[in-house]
């Protein structure tokens, strides 16, 4: 007998809302994040959460800004989870890489400890990132 799992049970997208979710539970409850994200029936993120549903594209603004998140990274997740890879493409070809506003302020802090010198990222500059995470 098989076990029937989820289909996108394991995209990064239905990891990264469980863990907004878990991580904003002391602020706001799961319900409180699907109506602030215009779900009509707030199960609709549990089953976005556990895989079971996929994320609309259209309703990717509303959730990041519910999840305390970048709408770009919730965004590319949902593009990746909707399996539209020649759209991912498309994005990437006009767009370039898609930078979240966290990594926009490493930059920035990374142009201003440079004094604005545009660094090359050495192999100890490397492992000094790596050994912050």
């Amino acid at each position: 007998m098989s076990v029937h799992r989820n289909p996108h049970a394991e995209s990064r997208l239905a990891r990264f809302v469980e863990r907004r979710i878990l991580e904003l539970s002391g602020v706001k409850a799961q319900k409180e994040i699907a109506r602030e994200a215009g779900f009509v029936n707030v199960n609709m993120l549990s089953m976005i959460k556990s895989g079971a549903a996929k994320l609309a594209l259209d309703r990717v603004p509303a959730l990041a800004q519910a999840l305390d998140c970048d709408p770009k990274l919730l965004f590319m997740m949902a593009l990746e989870q909707a399996g539209l890879e020649t759209t991912q493409k498309a994005v990437a070809d006009i767009f370039g890489a898609i930078v979240s506003a966290n990594e926009i302020a490493w930059l920035e802090e990374i142009r201003s400890a440079s004094g604005g010198a545009d660094p090359r990222l050495t192999q100890r500059a490397r492992a000094a990132i790596r050994a912050i995470f």
